[in-house]
């Protein structure tokens, strides 16, 4: 009896030394746990470059010296995709004759190997060359653009002239498809006719610091527009918030670069309401581009209705009376005639 009370103590006292002991190891444990040290998260302070594109507000470590290259480029079925038409500061698209558009693809921030398709001129061509003090290039002219290019109106080179010589023909494409011009002829040409290649005028364009300014406006997600009844003229903008950037198709087909399958990206999408006339039998416009008129400015995901005025010469969106903030990047201006209106010609959804 004695000695199985001796045994069941003998056990309590082994279990409270084992508690006590389990007890100063939680304890010695929790004295071990080193707090880890706050660390200051770093914020990297933006670099402000010194300069910026002036046709694309983006920075640069350099001086943007380069003049404006304005070349007139074919849109036509047979001449997509085009080269050189992704690295395009802005592209100017508008009726030739009839329903069908040109481009009028300006190069400034960037200038692509090979450009082209190229095609001919025309007199509000010119006047919008002439305003940018852009060198201007083109493979044929209407006959009033043929005066103001023989008057030298602006610094250009034509096919014309130089059709086998500066402008070289693809095997793959058919004329009046397949004329295309290098960068190193477009230096070439210049020196020829004795153009200065430094920029001698700063468009008054502002832009945001950031996409995210873009606050006041309506959602606007996609933007079309037809010319002409047909589907072969009918452009559509897609906005792509993960980028902030639109891409654009024509007839449901990417817009890209033939050269390097690179897709044409935009920050902004502009349309101008701006009087056209029929002027002979070949379905040649006239332009009133002087008169100003309504705008539709598409950044960001938003629209906003504002307007354009020519200043100086140069076709410059406005909003309040100021020129319009653009988001910085690549531009794409659509010219739209009065009549049908922009208002019927263009759509967006939210």
């Amino acid at each position: 009896m004695f000695k199985k009370r001796g045994f069941i103590f003998a056990l309590c006292i082994l279990a409270l030394v084992a508690c006590t002991k389990k007890e100063e190891v939680q304890e010695e444990t929790k004295e071990q746990v080193v707090e880890p040290e706050k660390v200051e998260e770093v914020v990297e302070e933006e670099v402000v470059l010194p300069y910026f594109a002036p046709f694309t507000g983006i920075g640069s470590e350099v001086e943007m010296k380069q003049r404006p290259i304005l070349v007139t480029m074919n849109n036509h079925p047979l001449a997509r995709p085009q080269s050189g038409i992704a690295q395009a500061d802005i592209v100017y698209e508008m009726m030739a004759e009839g329903s069908v558009t040109r481009f009028l693809a300006l190069y400034q921030s960037e200038i692509p190997e090979t450009i082209g398709p190229v095609r001919s001129a025309r007199d509000y061509f010119v006047n919008i060359a002439k305003g940018l003090d852009a060198f201007y290039i083109a493979h044929g002219y209407s006959p009033d653009a043929k005066k103001m290019l023989d008057a030298r109106v602006v610094d250009n080179i034509n096919g014309m002239q130089y059709d086998g010589i500066l402008f070289k023909r693809s095997k793959e494409r058919k004329a009046p498809h397949n004329s295309y011009i290098s960068k190193e002829n477009i230096f070439v040409g210049a020196e020829k006719v004795g153009a200065s290649m430094e920029i001698n005028k700063i468009p008054p364009f502002s832009f945001y610091d950031s996409v995210e300014d873009v606050k006041i406006g309506n959602p606007a997600t996609s933007v079309s527009i037809r010319y002409g009844s047909g589907t072969s003229f009918e452009n559509q903008y897609t906005y792509f918030p993960d980028e902030g950037l639109y891409e654009r198709t024509t007839a449901g087909v990417l817009t890209k670069d033939k050269e390097s399958d690179e897709l044409v990206k935009l920050s902004n999408v502009i349309f101008m309401e701006i009087p056209h006339k029929t002027i002979d039998n070949a379905g040649r416009q006239e332009l009133t581009l002087t008169a100003g008129g309504k705008a539709y400015l598409f950044q960001a995901g938003i629209m906003k209705e504002i307007e354009w005025e020519n200043i100086d010469g140069l076709l410059i969106p406005m909003e309040n009376g100021v020129p319009a903030k653009l988001v910085k990047g690549k531009s794409w201006i659509s010219i739209v005639p009065t009549h049908p209106g922009i208002e019927k010609m263009v759509n967006y959804l939210p």
